[in-house]
């Protein structure tokens, strides 16, 4: 007889590159800061620099480990500002991304947020989303102390959720979130949206081209005994 599988415990997303195409905006407003200060910098090593990474982590390590936190704060709001007026009217869910919150949300699995992003930002994604009914807490990178890949961000997350961290699954698409999630003690779904698939599928329990390749059951599988 076939064993039936258990629900995972919860599904916490990270957000830029896994709710929304965000990274390549991202990618850009770093490049005009750089370029503005006349800091130099290598394009095609640059996203595995910066993406998935605190914006007080970068600006220690472009402009100086002594850089005063009240102006890496100031950088930082300056900076987003204009983040969220670009993306603004580009703020969509990744394909296949609706179907799987739909199917966690019917199935009664919570669903929750831990993204390095300002609070700012990620209020601002879920809200023009229209995802906030569905997500039980968010956390942000203003409320740890600890950006990724250390897991404070997904243990944060698990404990308003009131699971075990081993239970949960995690979503990153950046090299260090997938490094947070695994340190939690979690289930990790990589999607391809940003780094190559192939990078990624050692690193994760499962790497994905996009949502619309996983559903509830495959992540039910992940638990299973002939699961990674």
């Amino acid at each position: 007889m076939q064993t039936k599988l258990e629900l995972p415990a919860a599904v916490i997303f990270d957000m830029d590159g896994v709710l929304v195409d965000s990274n390549p905006y991202h990618l850009e407003k770093w490049i005009d800061f750089l370029n503005e200060r006349r800091i130099p910098f290598d394009r095609e090593t640059l996203p595995k620099l910066i993406l998935g990474k605190r914006n007080d982590t970068l600006f220690r390590h472009f402009l100086g480990p002594d850089l005063a936190r009240e102006e890496s704060k100031r950088l930082s709001e300056e900076i987003e500002a204009i983040f969220r007026k670009v993306f603004k009217d580009h703020a969509k869910p990744l394909p296949g991304l609706d179907r799987l919150i739909q199917e966690c949300h019917e199935a009664g699995v919570p669903m929750a947020v831990a993204s390095s992003a300002m609070s700012k930002n990620v209020e601002f994604v879920v809200e023009a989303l229209g995802y906030r009914e569905y997500f039980r807490t968010v956390v942000s990178g203003d409320e740890v102390a600890h950006p990724k890949p250390d897991p404070e961000i997904y243990l944060k997350a698990a404990a308003h959720l009131g699971i075990e961290p081993p239970d949960a699954v995690g979503f990153e698409d950046s090299y260090v979130g997938i490094g947070a999630v695994k340190n939690a003690g979690m289930k990790c779904v990589a999607v391809a949206s940003t780094f190559p698939i192939e990078e990624l599928r050692p690193l994760a329990d499962l790497a994905v081209p996009t949502f619309e390749a996983v559903n509830l059951e495959k992540l039910q599988e992940l638990f299973s005994p002939v699961g990674k």
